[in-house]
């Protein structure tokens, strides 16, 4: 009799364990999560300001052929003088049309990565280029399955269809999703943290990079928000715990 309820309750305590461990589990995915998405945030703004800020001087600039070429190039230059990565001159063009064809910022999409509008300023049509938007987002498609539908045509081919509402479902339901750890591996999230020589970054480096830049940016909303620590501790049967960023 002894033994059964010893049996029983160890198998009590672990399924109250893996509830646990799950809620943990939960708590730390929704913690990078959260991080990720804010450094993009940060990310996506300065670009769309750095092109506002390359239009706003073409159109003030001197009134020859080629003279945002020029412009584009000149301040490449400087910029890599300085050793900043990731301006390069073909960035920097992305970024003015990104300017362009984006022009309210508050309309951004925090979901979207740079790398996702970079795709999306290849669509030429805006009604085009709004639909892969909306349903980049309502699929949480990664830069791959978000390529690989612009690519098959899927708003010609959405627009033609009879069962438009099913499309738009499957589109929706695919399993290539956008995933914290995809963000953090984006060769332009790492030149933009100014980190260099990735294969090597231990995660401390990366963790560093992502707080200081989201603790900068909860800074510009002034009160009313609170960067409470870098690694928040949770204690479980007398061990601590730290929320830490995953790099796989």
């Amino acid at each position: 009799m002894n033994e059964n309820k010893l049996a029983k309750g160890e198998c009590g305590n672990l399924t109250e364990n893996s509830r646990l461990f799950e809620r943990v589990r939960d708590i730390l995915d929704s913690a990078r999560s959260n991080v990720a998405r804010s450094v993009n945030t940060e990310m996506v703004r300065a670009y769309w300001l750095i092109g506002q800020a390359i239009v706003e001087d073409e159109q003030q600039g001197e009134e020859r052929a080629g003279y945002g070429e020029q412009l584009i190039q000149s301040l490449s230059t400087r910029l890599k003088a300085e050793g900043l990565k990731g301006f390069g001159r073909r960035n920097l063009a992305w970024m003015r049309e990104f300017y362009l064809k984006f022009q309210n910022l508050h309309a951004l999409r925090a979901e979207l990565s740079w790398t996702h509008y970079r795709l999306l300023l290849k669509v030429e049509s805006d009604a085009a280029r709004e639909f892969y938007e909306t349903e980049t987002v309502a699929g949480n498609w990664s830069t791959r399955e978000l390529e690989r539908q612009i690519n098959s045509h899927f708003f010609e081919r959405t627009g033609a269809s009879v069962e438009k509402r099913k499309m738009l479902e499957a589109g929706r339901a695919s399993e290539d999703k956008y995933q914290p750890q995809d963000f953090v591996k984006d060769p332009f999230v790492l030149e933009f943290l100014n980190l260099k020589d990735a294969p090597h970054l231990t995660e401390s480096d990366i963790e560093q990079a992502l707080l200081d830049h989201l603790q900068e940016f909860l800074l510009e909303f002034g009160k009313g928000f609170s960067f409470v620590a870098r690694q928040k501790r949770t204690t479980i049967d007398g061990d601590h715990f730290y929320a830490e960023i995953k790099r796989e």
